[in-house]
């Protein structure tokens, strides 16, 4: 925890001779951050040669359905397996930002989807507890939560592959983030895939904490404060136990 009791005080000009400091490495990492943005942008594609079909609340749709007309598709891999009463506390955190950036996505040709493993009716009855309006359909049935690396069923409790390296098996289900093109004959290719904190790119309330002077205060952990929108005390105080276990807290 930050420790603010003692924290210095200064005048304004010096402030703003430090604040200016500040600046310069602020402008390094803006600059950084568009340089590692066209790197990402230039990686090579691959085909998706494999049909998979979703179920979704209009029925079986295929990964090319869910483009909804777009060229761009982006997909949150939302941790909720078959049997779970409720999905990822962090996924949901996660997923909180989404409904307000759909109307911006869909301006630049992008689609947004959650996709987990659990049955469409398990998933539904989560959506409508948490309210969210985002497009979530379920892959039970298929391969698609293996083939990318989200899902752990046939590995064991072993060594399982995620995020591009041999890890020891922690959980079932894991976080991620894929982005997915279709190109003018209908063919699919896989862009983009980004795991651990990689998935912080939905997390804009971390981007606001950053600013702060306590900053995301995570004494307890990565991610401990983290709570169901629904069930957050009133009193901004975080609440004595550390919530739920959740994979997302590892670089």
């Amino acid at each position: 925890m930050p420790n603010l009791t003692n924290h210095p005080v200064v005048s304004q000009q010096q402030w703003e001779t430090e604040r200016r400091k500040l600046l310069a490495r602020e402008k390094e990492l803006t600059r950084l951050s568009d340089e590692v943005a066209r790197e990402r942008r230039a990686l090579p594609w691959v085909r998706i040669e494999k049909n998979y079909v979703f179920d979704t609340p209009a029925g079986q749709h295929t990964l090319g359905d869910l483009f909804e007309g777009r060229r761009q598709l982006l997909v949150q891999h939302f941790m909720l397996a078959p049997g779970w009463e409720e999905g990822c506390p962090s996924c949901s955190y996660m997923a909180d930002h989404t409904d307000g950036m759909l109307v911006h996505l869909g301006a630049r040709d992008v689609t947004f989807v959650a996709i987990s493993r659990a049955p469409l009716a398990e998933i539904e009855r989560f959506r409508r507890r948490m309210g969210w309006k985002f497009k979530w359909v379920s892959s039970c049935g298929s391969d698609f939560n293996g083939d990318f690396h989200v899902s752990f069923l046939k590995e064991g409790k072993g060594q399982v592959y995620y995020n591009y390296g041999l890890q020891p098996f922690e959980c079932e289900e894991l976080p991620g983030i894929s982005v997915f093109y279709k190109d003018d004959a209908g063919q699919v290719f896989h862009t983009y895939s980004a795991y651990r904190r990689g998935v912080e790119a939905m997390m804009g309330t971390y981007t606001l904490l950053d600013l702060t002077p306590k900053g995301r205060d995570e004494h307890d952990g990565p991610m401990s404060w983290v709570r169901y929108h629904d069930r957050y005390a009133a009193a901004p105080a975080i609440a004595a136990d550390s919530g739920a276990e959740c994979c997302h807290t590892q670089s």
